[in-house]
């Protein structure tokens, strides 16, 4: 069977199951019955009113024949009309061509019929999709009206401070919560400036987070931000920024602010904490390391030479005797050796001494002498001195980063790089072993059992630095500390 003649009669079927398609087929036959009562001679009465009225020459029945056309206007548009209409021509042609005394004016009635029935259906028709997109419209603007007022209390309601400038910082809107973190009434906040609610530091911040914004590039980003109240003091917020758009103009900024004034206060008591247990640890490890080097090793080399000279000196003694007491100045050394060593680790002297760099020459030396690993130190760019507590936790960062390397990484080679730049120092520790996989996150170390990165990162986080680690199974590990100088 051909698809179109099938899709033909499915729809046709549709269109017969609709009780409009056969109340206007009864108009049709109602209306076509008294059409012709003059040849049928029924119903008499008509034909009797018709002439009462004049309509001698004229068929009063064509005229409800709009009836059924306009009808189907409405029920299947313009098509049905002119389908309709076409019917009802059919139904006045034979009696105006071959009943009609008066041929010329049946046909010229018959026709009027069908051009106005087809123009009425289409007129009602448009009339119907006026009314029912003014319909549209107006449901649209109600749903618009809910839309703005839901959008307004979410607005004015947010616990976010919120607040919206013009591309010359007049403030257009602003919030409760932005009223409140900045202490101006939402009356005052429109006679000031929005970049005088940040303080001097952060103009240049939000500048470049508003340049970012309008090239989508700080979607979602947070920046921390410091406002300036209105009595002078300030607070602390993560700033995001979007750009407010009309007919695809850029026509000002949205800023949303999160007071974390009290994290702040938080984190910097807990990073103060940190740094003072640091401090009070390395205090601590610098004491004992004295007291190693001061007291107990200078005992041992006390020792190990009453050792040496009992041995050098005692001719009454047996070789048996002998051979025990150099074993007893051997351990004395080894032990002797061992503290040094630990002494070295507790707090190295040259770190006090020369510095940062000479004390991760020595660290380097010390470790590929011990682990047989090779290890080297590479300086670029002009060395500077940073301060003292920061340069020991970075001695740390390093340290317990070769340490891994010795314990865990199966390498046999490591390297040192420090680089000097005019605003920062970076360096990297990087080695040949079987690397790992990284977790998702830095902060998942400890949970994933990698104590030692995880040390490192708080130690990172105390001086201010950013920590990268660079690892894949098989391809080594590559430790990247980023300090601000």
């Amino acid at each position: 069977m051909d698809v179109s003649r099938y899709l033909s009669m499915g729809r046709l079927m549709k269109i017969a199951r609709k009780p409009g398609f056969w109340l206007i087929l009864a108009l049709l036959v109602l209306i076509t019955l008294p059409h012709y009562g003059e040849a049928l001679k029924h119903p008499a009465f008509l034909t009797y009113m018709m002439s009462n009225l004049g309509l001698t020459r004229h068929a009063f029945e064509r005229v409800l024949y709009l009836a059924p056309i306009v009808w189907a206007g409405f029920m299947f548009g313009w098509k049905g009309a002119f389908i309709t209409s076409l019917a009802a021509l059919a139904c006045m042609l034979p009696r105006a061509l071959l009943i009609s005394l008066f041929p010329t004016d049946a046909l010229f009635e018959a026709g009027a019929v069908f051009i106005i029935g087809n123009v009425l259906a289409i007129s009602f028709n448009a009339l119907r999709k006026e009314r029912d997109y003014r319909t549209q419209l107006e449901v649209a603007h109600q749903e618009l009206q809910s839309s703005e007022q839901r959008y307004r209390e979410l607005f004015d309601n947010a616990h976010d401070a919120i607040w919206l400038h013009d591309l010359d910082e007049n403030i257009i809107t602003a919030n409760k919560a932005c009223a409140a973190i900045t202490g101006y009434s939402l009356k005052e906040l429109r006679d000031v400036k929005a970049g005088k609610l940040f303080a001097e530091g952060c103009l240049d911040r939000v500048q470049n987070l508003e340049d970012s914004a309008l090239k989508d590039e700080a979607v979602g980003h947070l920046s921390e931000a410091k406002l300036v109240r209105k009595d002078g003091t300030e607070a602390f917020v993560q700033l995001s920024t979007s750009p407010v758009f009309s007919n695809g103009q850029i026509v000002g900024f949205q800023h949303i602010a999160r007071d974390v004034t009290e994290q702040k206060r938080l984190q910097e008591n807990l990073r103060f904490y940190l740094h003072q247990i640091t401090r009070a640890g390395e205090e601590e490890r610098k004491r004992i390391s004295r007291e190693l080097h001061d007291d107990t090793i200078q005992a041992l080399v006390v020792l190990s030479r009453q050792l040496d000279t009992l041995v050098s000196s005692s001719e009454g003694l047996s070789e048996d005797k002998k051979s025990r007491l150099e074993d007893l100045w051997q351990q004395t050394n080894n032990i002797m050796q061992g503290l040094r060593r630990l002494s070295q680790d507790l707090r190295p002297a040259a770190l006090d001494r020369l510095g940062l760099l000479p004390a991760l020459e020595w660290l380097a030396s010390d470790v590929a002498e011990y682990s047989g690993i090779m290890t080297k130190v590479n300086v670029l760019g002009t060395p500077c001195r940073l301060p003292e507590e920061v340069e020991l936790v970075l001695f740390r960062i390093v340290q317990e980063a070769l340490r891994n390397v010795w314990r865990h990484a199966q390498a046999t080679k490591a390297d040192i790089t420090v680089e000097f730049e005019e605003s920062r120092m970076k360096i990297t520790i990087s080695d040949n072993g079987r690397g790992f996989k990284l977790p998702e996150k830095m902060d998942d170390l400890a949970r994933d059992g990698k104590l030692g990165l995880a040390g490192i990162q708080e130690r990172a986080q105390l001086i201010g630095a950013s920590l990268m680690v660079q690892s894949k199974p098989g391809k080594g590990t590559s430790i990247i500390v980023d300090v601000p100088a």
